[in-house]
């Protein structure tokens, strides 16, 4: 009897470029999925940064639109007035239509 010698499988030139493509796709995948990951994450913390920033200025911006509602009320408009010495008569006022 004779003993089988073990057969060597040739490997074509096609099926090693294709083995190749498939290990350095497998590892690829998940390295990229992580760096996407990455850059979504920091992505997000700078929104939220921006949206703190936001809220915070807004809240800046709604403090100084009373301040200045306070401050051009008719009532501080007169104690400024008379700080000042200035009197408010109403004889001295004329009103001027513009109807034509």
């Amino acid at each position: 009897m004779k003993k089988n010698k073990g057969k060597k499988i040739k490997i074509l030139k096609g099926e090693k470029l294709l083995y190749i493509i498939l290990v350095l796709l497998v590892i690829a995948l998940p390295i990229s999925s992580v760096f996407t990951k990455a850059i979504l994450s920091e992505t997000n913390i700078t929104v939220e940064k921006l949206k703190n920033s936001i809220t915070k200025q807004s809240n800046k911006n709604d403090s100084l639109s009373m301040q200045i509602n306070e401050l051009a009320s008719l009532d501080k408009i007169q104690e400024v007035a008379k700080d000042n010495g200035l009197s408010y008569n109403n004889d001295n006022i004329k009103v001027i239509n513009n109807n034509r």
